[in-house]
């Protein structure tokens, strides 16, 4: 059972490492902006709605890495490592995703946690099963217990238990576990095409 102290505690943590790395990462943020102005035309920021804890929808905020109205050149739910409306420095940023640094702000409004099921498409959790709506039960994460067990290379029912089993042993020594070993594998770039090379996404990867 998760305690609402436990809860409160873990609300802390993400407010505070996420304040502070918008901070520091301001002028990360600002080089990453300039380098997608100058690649292609568009928005620096990608946005699409996505379901929260207890269904609540939001904006997640990612940086652009695809041409400006990439869902209307191709398949909105899937994507691979050689896809034509990925731009350059897009393919930079997803190889060592930076583009998902903006989700800090929605950890720090407390629509996301650092720690939690990756979220999803409204449409996707629309259809879920009583077994996956589990994975709303919580806010969803920056990381994961199933980012750290192969992130895109697992398929969606291996995920989703590993989402579960998250939420069933849940604790704040296990949220500090997981970010730590969430480091080497965003430094192997482990992941971030599944088989194939492709990204069917259920979760807004």
């Amino acid at each position: 059972m998760i305690l609402a102290f436990q809860l409160a505690i873990k609300r802390l943590f993400d407010l505070a490492i996420s304040f502070s790395c918008l901070i520091l990462l301001l002028p990360l943020f600002a080089l990453i902006a300039l380098a997608i102005r100058l690649d292609s035309p568009g928005p620096v920021f990608f946005r699409v709605r996505a379901t929260g804890r207890e269904k609540k929808a939001f904006w997640e905020r990612k940086f652009r890495t695809m041409i400006d109205h990439a869902n209307e050149k191709g398949h909105r739910f899937e994507t691979s490592a050689d896809d034509p409306r990925i731009t350059r420095v897009g393919r930079i940023l997803r190889r060592w995703s930076l583009d998902e640094l903006p989700q800090l702000w929605n950890v720090f409004v407390g629509e996301m946690s650092l720690v939690g099921p990756r979220p999803t498409f409204t449409e996707v959790t629309e259809r879920y099963t009583p077994q996956e709506a589990r994975r709303l039960e919580m806010r969803p994460g920056l990381t994961g217990w199933a980012q750290i067990h192969g992130r895109n290379i697992l398929a969606w029912p291996e995920r989703v238990k590993l989402d579960i089993e998250y939420l069933e042993q849940f604790s704040l020594l296990l949220d500090l576990k997981i970010i730590l070993r969430t480091i080497p594998v965003l430094l192997r770039k482990e992941g971030v095409y599944g088989e194939g090379r492709k990204v069917r996404m259920h979760h807004t990867v």
